[in-house]
């Protein structure tokens, strides 16, 4: 909060902005911020005890000690400028640490234990972007066998026998019904360094899914790895075996949570951004068409990248404190970027390279999704060709041949600059595309405003509905599953309940992130949508303006489509009961958390 990041005033938040974001993160993390507060949450409070102490939190919240005077807080905080609603806030965080109910418990509490749930959540729920098709069985792993041991896969074709709908393995597979969430070979080079530290616990995840008749998403074997060692679950048939079921869950969760937080949220929608805003800001001038259309996609971000780095990914901070990584996780983020490229980050080559859809010329889209009910991707594809479009309408009224956008110095500075100065580690890779044509211009553009918008909508918005309740999606996970002969084992027959407790976050750890992703999934009020831009005088070129408002209106189409797909039963991902609908990218939304509205810009 001492704003220790230069951020050029330039970029720094608005007034109305600031004073939202500071207020809503000291609400949450004023008790972490004070030691006596942080000493009176602990007493009595290291770890919950039952799911009833979880539910507590929303209904009742945890007392904190009063405090004599406000003076001490607010000296300890180190705010240079205390507004009137800034001191509301934090006055009523001193008394008592409340949170609000999240999505997930709004329809049915009990939604979260459902496998087809757990299934569902890989596409529409806070990490929707890491789900794959599974192309060969059993899956194969690229580390080194000499440094990691055996990295062969456990999962066996009895894991899966008897509950594929009377399909053989290969003729799933080939059908496109199996399905893979994979961390194994992101995650297994850092399990033992992490499993060394106090209260960590983490395996290298693979989770096996089977897309049933019935469209439902269910999950029927779980992978877990440690070096030389792997455990495989499978739904379970009796007491024991179900609770270990659900132990097995959570862990792939919590490294569900992990990644996500780290490389595709941080990594893919934050930092890998900065290197267009300083290119444009460097290389374009303010009358150049290309910065005039950028503006309002760049806003923000370099203040809450700032933030991020202060609160969040630095050492010591959230991240490290309340995820399972802890210290080793930037270098996770480090390693996601040494796969990073730039051409796959568009919707269309992200789904085919996942497996999630095939090029079909005869599709709208130009592909066509291997799961219709994907609400991430069928969504996001609406607003990846409305941006499309907007974006060649725009390209073509400036650039009319290739030799316009050859000989355009500063947009050649530009692209230059990104790939060379911004991205310098990958320079000399051969996929990033060459500015010689405009419709270079109009695919690298399209790609740019679908990260900085659509995409990172779909991964941050939808952090409280579904992390808000920490055993839906555990932050941390602080012991491994019991193997059987063990007293631990022991201790998990005879109050799985409690055994599962200690494996998720303490209430410290818990609340932590809690507060950090109700800041992260709430929007200000003066948040810019798509469709939507402040200055009405941006241009004077009326053709763009017409164009602008082409865009606005379909704005305003996709809305009314993703309302009438969130009421179509035969869609089971977004529509039944006890189901969210899938909201989080229609365009607009009110202030605050509403698991919805898409930004023009990363400005959270």
């Amino acid at each position: 909060m001492g704003q220790n990041y230069y951020v050029p005033r330039d970029e720094v938040f608005h007034e109305n902005k600031q004073e939202t974001f500071v207020s809503n993160a000291l609400k949450g993390l004023v008790h972490q911020l004070i030691p006596s507060l942080s000493k009176s949450l602990q007493e009595g409070h290291e770890e919950f005890q039952s799911f009833h102490e979880i539910d507590k939190l929303y209904e009742e919240g945890i007392k904190l000690r009063n405090f004599e005077g406000e003076n001490e807080l607010l000296k300890a905080l180190n705010v240079s400028q205390i507004t009137d609603k800034m001191q509301d806030a934090i006055n009523k965080a001193s008394n008592v640490l409340q949170y609000a109910k999240p999505d997930i418990l709004s329809k049915d509490r009990f939604a979260w234990l459902r496998d087809d749930e757990f299934g569902r959540q890989m596409l529409a729920g806070a990490n929707p972007v890491q789900i794959q098709r599974l192309q060969e069985f059993p899956p194969k792993s690229a580390l080194d066998s000499e440094v990691f041991g055996n990295v062969q896969s456990a999962l066996k074709k009895e894991h899966l026998a008897g509950r594929l709908e009377g399909l053989f393995i290969e003729e799933a597979i080939d059908q496109g019904k199996l399905f893979m969430l994979d961390y194994h070979d992101a995650l297994l080079p850092f399990v033992e360094r992490v499993n060394m530290m106090a209260g960590r616990k983490m395996y290298a995840s693979r989770t096996i899914l089977f897309h049933t008749q019935a469209g439902s998403l269910i999950p029927l074997a779980i992978e877990l790895s440690l070096p030389g060692r792997k455990r495989v679950f499978t739904p379970g048939n009796d007491a024991s075996s179900y609770w270990l079921w659900q132990l097995a869950k959570a862990h792939v969760s919590s490294n569900d949570a992990g990644f996500h937080q780290l490389v595709n949220h941080w990594l893919r929608s934050h930092a890998v951004v900065e290197p267009y805003v300083i290119a444009t800001k460097r290389q374009l001038s303010s009358m150049h068409p290309l910065f005039t259309f950028l503006q309002p996609h760049f806003r923000y971000t370099l203040e809450i990248n700032a933030s991020a780095r202060q609160l969040l990914v630095n050492a010591a901070g959230v991240i490290e404190n309340c995820f399972t990584p802890g210290p080793v996780s930037l270098e996770i983020s480090s390693a996601a970027y040494s796969m990073w490229r730039f051409d796959q980050e568009s919707l269309p080559n992200d789904l085919i390279k996942r497996g999630m859809a095939v090029e079909d010329a005869r599709e709208p889209h130009g592909i066509k999704l291997v799961l219709k009910d994907y609400p991430y991707a069928s969504d996001g594809l609406l607003l990846w060709d409305a941006i499309k479009t907007w974006v060649n309408e725009y390209v073509s009224l400036y650039y009319k041949d290739d030799k316009s956008v050859q000989d355009d110095v500063e947009l050649q500075a530009w692209w230059e600059e990104i790939r060379t100065v911004g991205h310098a580690d990958k320079k000399g890779e051969a996929w990033w595309p060459i500015m010689r044509t405009p419709e270079d211009v109009k695919g690298v553009l399209t790609t740019i405003v679908w990260v900085v918008s659509g995409f990172h909508a779909a991964v941050n918005f939808g952090q409280y509905a579904y992390g808000g309740y920490v055993p839906n999606r555990p932050c941390i996970t602080r012991r491994l599953i019991p193997e059987e002969g063990t007293e631990e084992y022991l201790e998990f027959v005879q109050d799985p309940e409690k055994f599962f407790m200690s494996m998720l976050p303490n209430v410290e750890q818990a609340t932590s992130t809690m507060s950090v992703v109700d800041t992260l999934s709430s929007h200000s009020p003066d948040e810019e949508y798509l469709g939507e831009r402040a200055q009405t005088n941006w241009t004077n070129d009326p053709a763009a303006r017409d164009a602008f408002k082409r865009f606005s209106r379909q704005m305003d189409v996709i809305e009314r489509m993703i309302a009438d797909r969130n009421r179509d039963p035969f869609l089971k991902n977004r529509a039944g009961a006890g189901v969210l609908p899938y909201e989080i990218l229609c365009p607009s939304s009110r202030p605050g958390k509403t698991s919805r509205g898409v930004p023009n810009s990363v400005s959270i």
